[in-house]
């Protein structure tokens, strides 16, 4: 049986990718399509069950910003404007879209009418997320409005003659209270979906098409010991078996002791070949000096690609597929569509399995087997695929390590104080029940130093930053609280026994408007 299919069409937004999630959470399949490909005939071809318009950061009266044709309307296919997408399918159908008198940015009251189908199940008044500068000033013939603010007097609309509905406001960020249920009730209620996409479904149809494109070739997978390419490489392991090859980069950037944990788990976990590369000192002495983020991102990415390809011509050649673990946030976080073009999204930070690997790499392709994947589908392949749940729910690490929780140049010296302060940050967490209770938490070496006090002695030493945060999907994020008497512990025991360190501060910045990482 063909799978339902949701397709998000891409008009450059930043949440993008956190709309087709929540499509998912319905087990929908639902994929994104950039604005730039969703011609009529490819969305026919498609016969999707519906279309969802996201947001965007531009004015649809100006003439430069993404549009689409106004035929896409009169397919007779369920559509929802989102933000830009909303102000889109006004103006295209002949309303009029203008600046806003008053902006509206985040939370803010929204009054329902519940009698339409998209607000089935929710108050009439409740918290949404907004955040635009235009706003739609007149509907189109044949919609009416069904949801207001003070200052947004056409919060949504809907024409459902022509299954028609277009929100302001962003339902599916988890700030709008109840967003989930206004995307649940479009899926099921508009499209008429079932749902009947699964995991199982995903893992059958994974492992036969990389058992099919493989062939008799060999697979080398750059490994981190992270729940992403551990899960890639457990995926292909079931698929082509000692025809792949894992290769462990240690580039000196790892938590405390944890090239030793990699290896000793996948030895012991895969049927397959792992080779553990040490390389600290080489990575430090390209980092000398620098002290630019994407810069050190770069590097970072180039170098790793050059240590593993100079140990790929020792096992394979170049007769082999490159795979690695990237997921749907890397692609969107570096700027890129589902496609793997840019879709007019900003980049945000450059991902290190995103990196431009150095021209003298030639694999036979590259292989991505969880590229449309969000963290918890992940994680619910990995615990399918019967890999331990302490490893499936390993938090996530970057790809640059360490490298984006040291900001300013890198050394040897500085990897070693936030190795042992995280190191301690992490075994209290573990110690008073903490350790699964947010999404993740580590320190960072905030670069800065401070005066302070040891003995009858002054110091000027290093300001280390704890970060935490819970979260969904990690396209949005809250601080996590953690509680004063682990924080005071904490600090005492970083201040005392990593020598180097004296200051202790808490990041509590939500994502937006910062990132998950400093750097």
């Amino acid at each position: 049986m063909k799978n339902e299919e949701v397709i998000v069409i891409d008009f450059g937004g930043q949440y993008n990718q956190l709309i087709a999630r929540r499509v998912r959470e319905n087990n929908v399949y639902c994929e994104v399509l950039p604005y730039s490909k969703a011609n009529i005939d490819e969305i026919k071809a498609m016969n999707p069950s519906g279309l969802i318009f996201t947001g965007g950061p531009n004015s649809v009266y100006d003439e430069k910003s993404p549009h689409i044709a106004k035929e896409i309307f009169a397919l007779g296919i369920p559509i929802l404007g989102i933000c830009y997408g909303a102000q889109l399918m006004a103006y295209t159908l002949g309303g009029r879209v203008e600046t806003a008198p008053t902006s509206e940015y985040g939370k803010t009251v929204t009054s329902f009418n519940c009698s339409s189908v998209l607000f089935k199940g929710i108050p009439s008044e409740s918290i949404t997320w907004m955040s635009h500068t235009d706003y739609i000033s007149k509907i189109p013939d044949g919609f009416k409005t069904i949801a207001n603010t003070d200052v947004c007097p056409i919060a949504a609309m809907e024409c459902p003659e022509r299954k028609l509905y277009a929100v302001q406001f962003h339902p599916e960020v988890n700030h709008t209270e109840f967003g989930k249920v206004i995307l649940r009730n479009f899926v099921k209620d508009v499209c008429g979906c079932r749902g009947n996409w699964v995991m199982d479904s995903f893992i059958d149809n994974a492992v036969a098409e990389l058992k099919e494109k493989i062939g008799d070739k060999q697979v080398i997978l750059g490994l981190s010991g992270g729940v992403d390419s551990s899960v890639a490489a457990a995926l292909l392991s079931r698929a082509v078996g000692k025809q792949l090859t894992c290769v462990f980069v240690d580039q000196g950037l790892m938590r405390k002791d944890e090239g030793d944990f990699v290896e000793k788990t996948f030895t012991k976990l895969f049927d397959m070949n792992f080779v553990r590369v040490n390389c600290a000192e080489q990575f430090y002495q390209k980092l000398k000096g620098v002290i630019d983020p994407e810069e050190k991102r770069k590097i970072i990415g180039e170098e790793f690609y050059k240590v593993f390809w100079d140990e790929i011509k020792k096992l394979a050649g170049s007769n082999a597929y490159f795979a690695q673990g990237t997921i749907y946030p890397d692609r969107i976080e570096s700027g890129a569509g589902a496609s793997g073009d840019k879709a007019g999204s900003s980049v945000i930070k450059t991902h290190h399995n995103m990196a431009k690997p150095p021209k003298d790499i030639k694999f036979l392709g590259t292989i991505e087997p969880l590229k449309d994947l969000f963290k918890d589908e992940v994680r619910a392949v990995g615990e399918k695929l019967g890999i331990p749940h302490e490893l499936v729910w390993r938090q996530p690490f970057p790809g640059p390590g360490l490298g984006v929780r040291i900001i300013g140049e890198i050394t040897a010296e500085k990897v070693k104080l936030l190795q042992d302060a995280d190191y301690i940050l992490r075994d209290e967490m573990q110690k008073n029940g903490y350790e699964n209770q947010m999404s993740q938490f580590f320190c960072v070496h905030t670069g800065a130093k401070a005066v302070g006090v040891m003995g009858d002695h002054r110091t000027y030493e290093s300001v280390i930053a704890i970060r935490a945060i819970t979260t969904d999907d990690f396209m949005t994020a809250d601080w996590a609280r953690i509680p004063y008497d682990i924080l005071a512990t904490v600090s005492g025991r970083i201040t005392n026994e990593v020598k180097g360190i004296n200051r202790i501060v808490f990041d509590i910045t939500s994502k937006p408007p910062a990132t998950v990482e400093w750097e």
